[in-house]
């Protein structure tokens, strides 16, 4: 439930500090990747813009407001407009957890994202992954 709303991760009690380090470790990764992006100019994708720089998103002129995560996923998704990105991908990219499976961490920040900038726009190939439809409209 607390991804649902909007949590970038969390950890269940009892937890191993081993854990925690690398978890912190991974939003350090995240951190630096997302400096790394500012360097981007805005992606335009028909009505849907994405400003790394300024870390904002638009659709048909209207800000979107994303959590840090959803961004990062945006425009992990933006880069590469209809490729399809595995799971493992997105959890290596974004999450900065590579060799990740068996977790819905990225189903449920897709399904929030889907829901702030339209279904149609975020394409699912089943046991594959996801991919952003570059022409898709609201």
């Amino acid at each position: 439930m607390g991804l649902g709303v909007g949590a970038d991760d969390y950890l269940t009690k009892p937890f191993r500090m081993r854990e925690l380090v690398a978890r912190v470790a991974a939003l350090l990764r995240r951190v630096d990747r997302a400096a790394e992006l500012a360097v981007r100019s805005p992606t335009e994708l028909g009505d849907l813009r994405v400003d790394a720089a300024a870390r904002r998103a638009w659709v048909d002129d209207t800000e979107v407001h994303l959590t840090p995560t959803e961004f990062d996923l945006l425009l992990c998704l933006a880069a590469s407009p209809g490729v399809v990105l595995t799971r493992e991908n997105l959890y290596a990219e974004v999450w900065g957890w590579p060799g990740a499976s068996g977790t819905r961490t990225v189903d449920s920040h897709v399904k929030a994202l889907r829901a702030k900038i339209g279904a149609d726009r975020v394409r699912t190939v089943h046991g594959v992954g996801y991919a952003l439809e570059p022409g898709s409209t609201a």
